[in-house]
């Protein structure tokens, strides 16, 4: 069997994260208006499927969801126009954990290689340049608003959810390593 293709089970779960994600973002976050009244924060947790993604199936697939999921949320459930910057932030979601994962199994460290403090330092070292600095520069590139007008809000926001999200992960992390022998 050829290691370099995808396993119908990783396409599979693949998939599941991937409209996981599609949900998360789409319905059941909140937009926040910022700078005079423009939706510029989502409240929500739609990139955490993606992250997990990176983790359990590397930076390839982690990528894929991620940019399968932003095209197929903002195809079928717009929420304003179209902008590629956010699709390539949505693979970098799923990029940079799936390289930090490879790396940590590569480590061969025995138990599980997905605590809680190596999780929240992937979530810290994504979300300071993925969403306080890519997303922020995109949406001051759409609303033409400056980018230090947006990033208080975003940094406050994003000061509350990386604990949350790092708690999130590594829970699901291991309830899924144990219940679906990932």
């Amino acid at each position: 069997m050829n290691k370099s293709r995808l396993s119908t089970k990783t396409l599979t779960q693949a998939g599941f994260l991937t409209a996981i994600s599609i949900v998360l973002t789409r319905f059941v976050s909140v937009m926040i208006p910022l700078a005079g009244g423009l939706p510029a924060l989502r409240l929500g947790f739609g990139e955490l499927p993606i992250i997990m993604s990176g983790l359990l199936f590397g930076p390839f697939v982690g990528g894929m969801v991620g940019l399968i999921a932003d095209l197929i949320g903002a195809w079928a459930f717009p929420q304003g126009p179209f902008f590629p910057g956010f699709t390539l932030s949505s693979m970098l979601w799923g990029i940079l954990p799936g390289i930090y994962g490879v790396y940590l199994r590569r480590r061969g460290e025995k138990g599980n290689p997905f605590t809680f403090k190596r999780i929240l330092f992937i979530i810290v070292a994504c979300t300071i340049p993925i969403s306080l600095i890519l997303n922020t520069y995109w949406l001051s590139l759409m609303l033409g608003k400056g980018f230090f007008v947006l990033l208080p809000g975003r940094l406050l926001s994003d000061l509350v959810k990386m604990p949350l999200a790092s708690y999130l992960i590594t829970l699901l992390v291991r309830l899924l390593r144990t219940r679906v022998a990932l």
